[in-house]
């Protein structure tokens, strides 16, 4: 009785000290063996090493978190690097010739170096969130798991120093081993914090292929209504790049929770159908119009232009995706000279949309139809004819409606008849047209 008296003790005291001196969390107690677990950094630049070298050189703790971290554990290319500190603004500016104030309200300094550069930012403790997207305020604090603590989900909650060791207080590395997005602490607290972490927990589960932790998809669930303040373009990113992974059903998903709040009707498409997104090209444009085709077939959005007015998509791509939703409405031809006329009438772009929407629509292969003319070199525009106006007017051609209707009637036989777009040969069609 008094062993395990003692053996009581001993750890409410390390749990008191832990809590006033350490900076853990009660949220979760440390993964103390995690911080012990020690990994091979052969993947970081050597001008990242560099520079948490130095901040430790010269007295400051600095060590890699958030994404980097993250994706450097699952062996996936890191495109940022993020660097926590101990070191204040002036101290990082002081120990680096070349810095940018990036975000000097947040502590964050950008360090220049020839080989590349890194976000360097202040350990942090966030105050309230009136505006349910940014801090009102923050305090800059010397506790790196004060800093960690405040971060979304528990596999952007971790921090790695210069000497390999990992610093995982609330079972980060745990979660990329069992692939789950969890909320670190309480997700209501998160996700009324930011209402754009709800549609960032979607984007990496299908960037990643995780699965979303049980309660942290009832607080989606419960929080969606705080989606209405988000602004268009944070809701425009974070929906792109859902679209773009390997499961753009995921935004189904924020559609099925009622994420896009008075910008879609209620609703819901099909994991199926959205599905077939993934097998389109990478590219935004493409997976947008297939997205709103869908919404439109089922009647989701008023109108395929507004929709993507509303979104804050670029002019050029609100154009060619709403063109493309209206062409797809019927089956795209199939022959490979009607489809050379829609690319002369429609564009190149406006065509693979409609080419894309109808992938997502009623799942043909028209985009693969469509690239193969494209890259086959066969000629659907006056520009790729092998005869130009000059060449009619040294012909004897006047400039005018004459010229222009002859160079059509030569497209439009070209277009039937691919071999034959030969000079020669075009000038004496054009000279039989004449006559």
């Amino acid at each position: 009785m008094i062993i395990i008296l003692a053996g009581y003790f001993y750890k409410s005291v390390y749990f008191a000290v832990s809590v006033i001196f350490g900076g853990f969390s009660p949220i979760r107690a440390p993964d103390t063996a995690g911080r012990r677990k020690v990994f091979k950094l052969s993947r970081v630049p050597d001008y990242i090493s560099g520079i948490l070298r130095t901040l430790e050189t010269a007295g400051f703790r600095a060590l890699l978190v958030g994404g980097c971290l993250r994706d450097m554990l699952l062996d996936r290319p890191v495109h940022d690097w993020d660097i926590a500190t101990s070191a204040r603004s002036h101290d990082i500016i002081s120990q680096f010739p070349k810095t940018v104030r990036t975000g000097e309200r947040f502590g964050t300094v950008m360090v220049v170096t020839s080989e590349g550069t890194a976000e360097v930012t202040t350990f942090r403790s966030d105050g309230t969130y009136s505006d349910g997207r940014r801090p009102d305020s923050v305090a800059f604090v010397s506790d790196l798991y004060e800093d960690l603590k405040r971060r979304d989900f528990t596999i952007n909650a971790m921090a790695m120093g210069e000497d390999g060791a990992l610093v995982d207080p609330y079972g980060g590395r745990e979660d990329l081993e069992r692939q789950v997005i969890r909320c670190v602490g309480d997700p209501a607290a998160r996700f009324s914090e930011d209402a754009l972490r709800m549609f960032r927990a979607l984007r990496f589960s299908a960037q990643l292929g995780f699965e979303i932790d049980a309660d942290t998809m009832a607080a989606i669930e419960k929080c969606a209504g705080l989606c209405a303040a988000l602004s268009a373009e944070r809701v425009r990113d974070e929906t792109e790049k859902i679209l773009l992974s390997e499961r753009p059903e995921r935004a189904g998903t924020a559609l099925s929770l009622e994420l896009y709040q008075g910008r879609i009707k209620d609703g819901a498409l099909t994991d199926g159908k959205l599905r077939r997104l993934a097998a389109l090209p990478r590219e935004a444009g493409l997976r947008w119009c297939a997205f709103c085709a869908l919404l439109f077939a089922e009647n989701l959005i008023h109108s395929p232009s507004d929709f993507l007015r509303e979104i804050r998509l670029d002019t050029k791509t609100v154009r060619d995706g709403a063109d493309g939703v209206k062409a797809a409405q019927e089956p795209l031809p199939e022959s490979w000279a009607d489809i050379k006329r829609l690319l002369a009438e429609q564009g190149i772009q406006a065509v693979r949309c409609a080419a894309a929407a109808e992938k997502a629509l009623r799942d043909t292969n028209a985009l693969e139809t469509v690239s193969d003319v494209l890259e086959s070199g066969e000629c659907f525009s006056v520009r790729q004819l092998a005869i130009t106006g000059d060449d009619l007017t040294e012909c004897g051609f006047k400039k005018g409606i004459l010229l222009g209707n002859t160079l059509k009637a030569l497209l439009a036989y070209v277009i039937e008849n691919p071999q034959d777009n030969r000079r020669e040969l075009l000038i004496e069609l054009a000279q039989k047209i004449r006559l």
